[in-house]
């Protein structure tokens, strides 16, 4: 018997640019409605809508690594939008923040029934998702879990999944 979480409490990241990143991370978090729990120099700590970001910068000694995200290690982190209306304006948002953008809102249905998502990169080149499934995204009517669903994919990619 497994147990069902409920959701990620927090995601730290580590960051080589933290004269950079930690001001643009806070600002996206505070559009996001979450509030500073620590800030200092070298770390930033948001909490709200059920969900932790702590932002901090690597030691000296190691800031001239940069993110990869074709290493091993985090890919992207992906945050959940209750609508495609508020893609949008995370979309606007990001863009008045200059965040590099990879690509505004769009049409992803071939990964999931409704799938809309931008996706963006911080200072340092990390990558973030903002994206909106509707309903019960997989799990509903439609969906490859759902009901006549047809199961796991084997494979994903710019096709979607297959």
């Amino acid at each position: 018997m497994g147990v069902e979480v409920n959701g990620i409490a927090h995601i730290q990241l580590t960051v080589s640019k933290p004269a950079e990143c930690l001001p643009f991370w806070e600002a996206l978090l505070h559009f996001l409605e979450m509030e500073t729990l620590i800030r200092n120099d070298n770390t930033i700590y948001c909490i709200g809508s059920r969900t932790g970001i702590l932002v901090r910068g690597a030691p000296d000694e190691k800031r001239d690594v940069t993110f990869d995200q074709d290493t091993s290690g985090l890919h992207h982190v992906c945050f959940r939008a209750r609508s495609n209306a508020d893609v949008q304006t995370i979309y606007r948002f990001v863009v008045e923040l200059g965040a590099r953008i990879i690509h505004g809102p769009e049409d992803g249905s071939h990964f999931a029934p409704g799938y809309y998502s931008i996706l963006f990169e911080d200072p340092d080149g990390i990558r973030i998702e903002v994206n909106h499934v509707p309903g019960r995204g997989h799990f509903g009517s439609g969906g490859r879990l759902g009901e006549d669903g047809a199961g796991p994919a084997a494979s994903y990619g710019d096709d979607g999944l297959t």
